[in-house]
């Protein structure tokens, strides 16, 4: 034979066998792909979210410290961080106080059970609205339906907080070991159709919370949305403060509205 033929056949060999391997590839990945489909959600890291679920979930009452980050894409695609802090708390079932100073705001919301209050310290301005029922879940559905934004961190100040949270949820997995604040966390990562999450779960017997990240995956950018819980308080919290008595000399709003840096404007519109 040709030294030519010799490397034609040679050729063709490796071809063959290159077409056979690959398909035997595809095979192995389809006939694998129920099994991946079937484990997406990695059982301890499910265990460890549902344990701290459960926590929050039987918390009576509790109070927290925050910072939050929220980044916007502008028109020429540069990516801007917007940061701001404030205090959470919750006298279940009807009581939130929830305050924020931000880069436009200096805001606080508080809910006694039945109506739903925004008070603008810095103008002294104030709007309320009327919840549809008594517990936290339905104020802050109203207060997102009537501002457009929602409560810092609404997924886990819910009364079961697990189902909001895995709603959708395609896969989720146990990413390893992280510090927060000097506290050593459980780093959870979750998928869903619309955004990519993470959690950092303090890997004590406490169980809390200390950094929640939302990526949203369709948008230009992919901007995130962060939220740091700190200084935990879980003993019984002053239900005076789920009362607001507005100034004698403060303004009332017809209306509230959020700008596009996800802050509360509490301000006359013209």
């Amino acid at each position: 034979m040709k030294r030519e033929n010799i490397h034609d056949a040679a050729r063709s060999g490796s071809r063959r066998r290159a077409i056979g391997l690959a398909a035997a590839a595809i095979t192995v990945a389809l006939s694998a792909a129920p099994a991946l489909s079937q484990s997406a959600i990695d059982p301890d890291a499910d265990a460890i979210l549902h344990a701290m679920a459960d926590k929050l979930k039987g918390m009576a009452s509790f109070s927290a410290e925050y910072d939050t980050d929220h980044e916007i894409v502008d028109r020429q695609g540069q990516k801007l961080q917007y940061s701001a802090s404030g205090t959470i708390a919750i006298s279940r079932p009807s009581g939130l106080r929830v305050t924020r100073s931000g880069p436009y705001a200096d805001t606080e919301v508080v809910f006694d059970g039945k109506v739903v209050s925004l008070y603008g310290k810095a103008l002294n301005v104030y709007a309320q609205i009327d919840s549809p029922g008594p517990s936290i879940d339905e104020a802050v559905d109203e207060f997102r339906m009537s501002t457009g934004l929602d409560a810092v961190g609404a997924d886990l100040l819910a009364a079961d907080p697990y189902p909001l949270l895995m709603d959708g949820v395609v896969s989720g997995s146990l990413v390893g070991t992280s510090f927060v604040g000097g506290i050593e966390c459980d780093h959870l990562a979750f998928r869903n159709d619309r955004v990519d999450w993470q959690i950092w779960i303090s890997a004590d017997d406490r169980k809390l919370p200390l950094k929640y990240v939302i990526t949203t995956k369709w948008v230009t950018g992919a901007p995130q949305y962060t939220l740091r819980l700190r200084n935990w308080n879980t003993d019984k919290v002053d239900d005076k403060q789920f009362f607001f008595t507005p100034p004698a000399d403060a303004k009332k709003l017809d209306a509230v509205y959020s700008d596009a840096v996800g802050d509360l404007v509490l301000e006359a519109q013209e």
